[in-house]
């Protein structure tokens, strides 16, 4: 496509950067508002459950895989209604009226996840269409990197003055900010591609999911998707209430992990990309893994011995290895799709990765409360470690789902 990298990597860092925003606030918040209103660990762990249109979205990838609305494009037919609904759902839950308990709140979780799913859907293709396999290190720096720093502002900027300036400016404020975010992607022009795919079956092509059952390795990458990110999705779960339970606030919670850990997060990102280029998908993964096996330990430690310089030494060192780990991963997985069924190959792997995260939170409660969280933490580290000695373990035995990953 005739376009600068300028103009590419800026507007993936706005449609990154919008899906970031809400979802920081949302899981850096909620937690804590559902901590100090009493909830009970595994309740905590199950109100992931929210994020279930994240694990599903493969269901309905082949859709968002054929062309979008009119001669808007084919990803930005997608991308820009959804950008608006989403600013749409802020804007009506800021006139939602606190007293009335968090009802409103968790639908519009649900529904703000179900938009930012459907949109990701489109905007990871639309990475996959901009990007030639030698960008794709920086691409996914980049992506994960403005998803940070999404989480930045959502979930540690917005989350920290919550308290001072109230529930209707802080939702006001997030819908303000995606509406400027929204504007590359509405003056964007795509290009037109090439003939969406035709199946002959109402122009959408289920079979391309079962097409990967048919590709050589695919228990075992698929094994691989699942258990790389686990540990550390199992561990970030509990990190909020733990600090509550410590007696930090709202504010000290959101600088924490919203601040100080999403922007190392976009540090860790960078580096990542960097890093997946420099030293090899392999490489990277099993390096990466380690690091981020080692940082979530240090939860363990905070937990075991809390104060906040604890607690900020350990959300800073995991969102860095754990931005630099998600980055290696992102980019084997990019490696994987079929140009012609972007949207479809890469969200299938996309949801192995979430489903397993989502497990990950929804099971965190039920352990930390009868563990505690020092040994809570320290079983996330030991399983964080399995999914980078399975990476090691597969590619030592000649597995090769992606070129990149095969080689050194």
């Amino acid at each position: 496509m005739a376009m600068s990298p300028r103009v590419r990597f800026g507007l993936l860092v706005s449609l990154y950067l919008s899906q970031g925003l809400p979802f920081g606030f949302f899981t850096k918040a909620l937690p804590v508002l559902l901590r100090q209103q009493g909830a009970s660990l595994p309740e905590i762990g199950l109100s992931n459950l929210l994020a279930l249109p994240w694990m599903l979205k493969f269901v309905w990838a082949p859709l968002v895989d054929r062309r979008g609305h009119g001669g808007m494009g084919r990803r930005r037919g997608v991308i820009l209604p959804l950008q608006i609904a989403t600013v749409a759902v802020l804007v009506a839950l800021a006139a939602v009226n606190p007293a009335w308990g968090m009802i409103p709140l968790l639908v519009a979780v649900l529904l703000c996840n179900l938009l930012a799913a459907t949109q990701d859907i489109a905007t990871d293709a639309l990475a996959v269409d901009l990007l030639g396999p030698g960008e794709r290190g920086l691409g996914n720096g980049v992506q994960v990197g403005a998803y940070r720093l999404g989480m930045v502002i959502g979930g540690g900027g917005l989350l920290v003055v919550f308290e001072a300036i109230g529930w209707t400016s802080s939702f006001l404020a997030m819908a303000a900010i995606l509406a400027v975010a929204t504007i590359p992607i509405a003056v964007f022009r795509e290009p037109v591609p090439a003939a969406a795919p035709d199946d002959g079956a109402g122009g959408v092509d289920w079979r391309a999911l079962g097409v990967w059952w048919t590709r050589s390795d695919t228990a075992a990458w698929l094994l691989l998707l699942f258990v790389y990110k686990l540990g550390d999705a199992l561990a970030g779960a509990m990190v909020s209430p733990m600090m509550v339970d410590a007696g930090l606030d709202m504010a000290d919670v959101g600088w924490i992990l919203g601040t100080i850990g999403s922007a190392m997060g976009l540090v860790g990102a960078l580096l990542g990309g960097w890093g997946a280029g420099v030293l090899g998908r392999r490489r990277a993964l099993v390096l990466f893994g380690v690091l981020q096996s080692v940082a979530v330990g240090g939860y363990a430690l905070a937990a075991r011995w809390p104060s906040l310089g604890a607690f900020q030494a350990a959300a800073a060192a995991e969102h860095l290895f754990g931005g630099m780990a998600t980055v290696a991963l992102f980019t084997a997985m990019m490696d994987a799709c079929r140009g012609e069924r972007a949207a479809t190959d890469y969200t299938l792997q996309a949801c192995v990765v979430v489903g397993a995260t989502g497990l990950g939170a929804v099971l965190s409660g039920f352990l930390a409360e009868p563990l505690g969280f020092p040994a809570f933490f320290a079983v996330s580290a030991a399983l964080s470690l399995v999914g980078a000695g399975l990476v090691a373990v597969y590619t030592a035995r000649g597995g090769g789902f992606t070129p990149r990953l095969a080689a050194i």
